[in-house]
């Protein structure tokens, strides 16, 4: 294959390693000669705050103060910082999981001031001066919550990555539905509590995926705390009580 370019000599070969050379030596010639021709009238940069790298804003910290499973908390933040990640590197309460951190997948469900959000998508300064309960909140001493001994009882899971959001993301939603919010699937809205069907408690608990798949037993887990029987409807058999 004749390689002869115009302007180069018979046989001579254009590679892409002399392209990227000749690229670089180029970029570095017009550098240098900028540099020469702006030498006489340089400007003075403005000094950067002590830690701020060049190029990049300075960090903004925060004081936050929140109330964590009854406990006050004080902490200075990174504005940015999540709810999420204040709970799990900052406090150390590692039950509330990361999962998406996209608000997709439901780990990371907590109750802030008895209602039940994402961590991951709350920032940390949202909630100063509010009351925020993770897992490791719901016991009273060795005494569980009902819903996790609900869990417990049913199998409600199976390898328990996804339990913490789904046990603090059924709270949250049996008292949403105790004060007559409506779903998705709510066919009648005059109704205050609606019925509780097992179609409404799956559209209610759809946030949270659990990737095991241990929903029916997670569906009878509620139903014991919400007062029934503990059977799931759609499943006859799934959700009875392990023996002791």
């Amino acid at each position: 294959m004749d390689e002869s370019r115009d302007g180069m000599a018979p046989g001579a070969r254009v590679s892409r390693r002399g392209v990227l050379q000749g690229g670089a030596a180029t970029a570095i010639a017009a550098g240098l000669a900028s540099t020469s021709a702006d030498a006489g009238t340089a400007v003075e940069a403005p000094a950067l705050p002590q830690g701020a790298a060049p190029g990049l804003a300075p960090v903004v910290m925060e004081r936050v103060q929140v109330t964590v499973n009854g406990q006050q908390r004080v902490l200075t933040l990174d504005a940015r910082t999540t709810l999420l990640d204040m709970l799990r590197e900052h406090l150390h309460l590692t039950g509330s999981k990361k999962g998406c951190d996209h608000g997709q997948c439901g780990a990371c469900t907590v109750l802030a001031d008895g209602q039940r959000i994402n961590a991951c998508l709350s920032l940390a300064v949202m909630h100063d001066g509010r009351e925020v309960t993770t897992i490791e909140g719901l016991a009273q001493g060795d005494a569980l919550h009902p819903m996790q001994q609900a869990f417990l009882t049913h199998d409600g899971y199976q390898c328990g990555y996804c339990t913490p959001g789904q046990i603090c993301s059924a709270i949250g939603m049996l008292q949403e539905h105790k004060d007559g919010w409506p779903s998705w699937v709510t066919a009648d809205l005059t109704a205050s509590p609606p019925p509780l069907t097992d179609g409404e408690l799956r559209e209610r608990m759809s946030g949270n995926i659990c990737r095991c798949s241990a929903y029916p037993n997670i569906v009878a887990a509620i139903r014991e705390v919400e007062g029934g029987s503990g059977q799931d409807a759609d499943h006859p058999g799934v959700g009875r009580k392990v023996p002791a």
